[in-house]
């Protein structure tokens, strides 16, 4: 933080939590990368104007902290979010291509064994016979709706609940072993999740449909999208200055919505033309295959050895401190090959608080207040985005379907229109935001200096220093947008008037990529992966919570007011809209690269000793994961 700004409250000396004066925000924004509209991260010399008109020259290390790491590599070996995109956007339009098939699949099974069992125990009972992926329009009953709504809950809980476990551990993993190792690990719960559907598919009559829990479970234990989205942010967060942040993520969402937008396209048509859903689920797995090796072996990982080395030794001295337990230090388990190991792993199992990873989420001590109001105001508003985002859409799927005797294509067309949209307002409106409010001013500033005869002000490198006043404004906007279109949703009775409804609530799309970018510039870099374990653990809450408002919600009603699930979409980004308006700007918490602040180097200095045997410690384990 520079020396003038202000701390959040009293002394400055407690070194947790800062506040950057407006003023000095300014002036750190023209300081920085920002007099460029396009996402530039990691590539080198960046040119700022100067009076003569001629670009001021500065080296990867003056402009973000995570360049220097790898300055000098060739580009192929240097992390950048630009790696990401074509596999993320390959796996996500198979991802997109699924969503309608899956559910219409699930439909179509639980369809067949609710005809079979009226049959069994009815002997008079005559039904026209269930195709899977065709038109069949007889499962289209409130008894049959009420059967896949409890089952998708179900596998959403499933889900849910093994990632709520997994995936805070998994983010935690990644700030010490590296990002491409726990995402591959998230890729392979969804290989085998997708083979178990072929097979239910494939043999229905053989395979019931209820062993697709069991691919929830694998989906689960991995981490599913959750883990696997936060652990994309991460990379991104690690190679990005902040003030391109907000925009790279967005990339990322507009690779996510363009695969929600093709992808229903091309599997409505192909599943419309060879009245087949397995296709569609083979084409998915093989993208699954596909991403795994690409990230195996092209994707550069964005944490040096350097980088994961300090976080283990970090790790490596806080368990230390804590001590071994009472029940595994006697003499006893030294004899015993792995005993202690074995004992230090039962104890933590024993005496692990699965809400642990939200103690970041917490900070206390003075000067602590306003950067706590604005975590939990930010994971607040993620849950209520992320979870009305992962599960809402099945609802929706199936309320057009009911309402509007919509069709499997119907229904792929609806969702790939409203994702093209946010694509649009991802890759074209967010960057205009990000130039017309970050680099226009700070290239205007530039220039005021030129015309007053004043050098360039020396570039400063880039840090992780709060949310700003538009990240704020965009999530309020985006939460309007998404309050707009729920009501839309509810007052709709015709499908026109529910497409015009999509289009306003796609502005929302803003908002999930701003508030990851938000969330990451609170906290300093070696905390990022920690940080966004937590809001990966409260995501696979969101997937837990929301299922069963919405899905019981939706079968409980039905038959009398199926709208009312829309009024609680209504009511809750209302919630979060509210809630935005005690985010203050420019908030963050310090770290060890902050030079004046305390927090994170007093115990290091007092321990060299003990550091030194840690590291030695760390140095000798560190391929116990060995890398791909």
């Amino acid at each position: 933080m520079a020396s003038t700004g202000r701390w959040d409250s009293a002394d400055p000396t407690d070194g947790l939590v800062a506040r950057v004066a407006p003023d000095d925000a300014r002036t750190s924004i023209d300081n920085t990368t920002e007099n460029t509209g396009l996402l530039g991260a990691g590539a080198g010399a960046v040119a700022y104007p100067n009076g003569n008109g001629n670009g001021h020259a500065r080296s990867a290390d003056d402009g973000w902290a995570g360049d220097g790491e790898f300055a000098g590599l060739p580009w192929w070996k240097r992390p950048s979010v630009w790696f990401l995109l074509a596999p993320y956007a390959l796996f996500t339009l198979a991802f997109g291509g699924s969503v309608v098939p899956r559910l219409n699949l699930i439909i179509d099974l639980v369809c067949k064994h609710y005809f079979a069992d009226r049959a069994a125990t009815d002997p008079d009972f005559t039904f026209t016979p269930v195709i899977p992926g065709g038109n069949n329009r007889q499962c289209f009953i409130p008894e049959v709706q009420k059967s896949v709504a409890t089952f998708s809950l179900v596998l959403n809980v499933l889900t849910g609940i093994l990632s709520s476990l997994t995936a805070p551990k998994l983010g935690s993993l990644s700030d010490r072993y590296g990002r491409k190792r726990m995402m591959i690990i998230c890729s392979v719960g969804g290989i085998l999740s997708e083979i178990i559907t072929i097979f239910a598919a494939k043999y229905p009559d053989t395979i019931p449909y209820q062993w697709m829990l069991l691919g929830s479970f694998f989906d689960g234990l991995t981490g599913s999208f959750t883990a696997g989205s936060v652990l994309s942010h991460a990379y991104t967060s690690d190679c990005t200055p902040p003030s391109k942040r907000g925009v790279a993520i967005g990339y990322l969402h507009s690779c996510l919505f363009t695969g929600l937008a093709f992808g229903p396209l091309i599997a409505g048509y192909l599943v419309e033309w060879t009245g087949s859903l397995l296709s569609i689920f083979y084409i998915l797995l093989g993208c699954h295959a596909f991403y795994v090796v690409f990230m195996a072996f092209v994707i550069p990982e964005s944490l040096s050895r350097k980088q994961q080395l300090v976080a283990r030794e970090k790790h490596a001295l806080e368990q230390q401190a804590l001590g071994p337990a009472p029940e595994c230090a006697g003499p006893a388990m030294s004899h015993i090959p792995f005993g202690r190991q074995i004992c230090s792993f039962v104890h933590s199992v024993r005496t692990s608080n699965p809400l642990a990873p939200l103690d970041i989420l917490f900070p206390t001590g003075p000067g602590t207040a306003q950067l706590r109001r604005n975590f939990l105001v930010l994971a607040f508003v993620d849950m209520v985005t992320l979870g009305a985002a992962m599960s809402a859409g099945t609802v929706i799927v199936m309320y057009v379907e009911y309402m509007f005797e919509w069709g499997n294509l119907e229904s792929s067309r609806f969702i790939s229109m409203t994702s093209m949209v946010r694509v649009v307002i991802l890759v074209g409106i967010l960057p205009l935001i990000n130039y017309l409010f970050r680099a226009r001013p700070a290239a205007a500033l530039a220039r005021g200096r030129a015309e007053r005869g004043l050098p360039p002000a020396p570039p400063t490198p880039e840090q992780n220093r709060g949310a700003d006043e538009v990240d704020i404004w965009i999530l309020r906007f985006a939460l309007l947008s998404d309050v707009l279109g729920a009501t839309g949703y509810m007052l709709a009775r015709s499908g026109q008037a529910f497409v015009a409804s999509a289009v306003v609530t796609a502005f929302g799309g803003l908002g999930s990529a701003t508030i990851q970018a938000a969330v990451s510039k609170h906290v300093p870099r070696e905390r990022v992966g920690q940080m966004l374990g937590a809001i990966g653990l409260l995501h696979s809450l969101a997937r837990i919570v929301a299922p069963i408002l919405f899905n019981q919600l939706y079968a409980a009603t039905v038959e009398g007011f199926p709208q009312a699930f829309f009024v609680l979409l209504v009511a809750l980004f209302a919630a979060a809209l509210a809630a935005s308006f005690m985010l203050r700007p420019h908030v963050f918490m310090k770290g060890d690269d902050d030079h004046d602040g305390v927090d994170g180097r007093a115990s290091r200095s007092n321990s060299t000793s003990s550091s030194d045997r840690v590291r030695r410690e760390v140095l000798e384990d560190e391929e116990l994961l060995p890398g791909f």
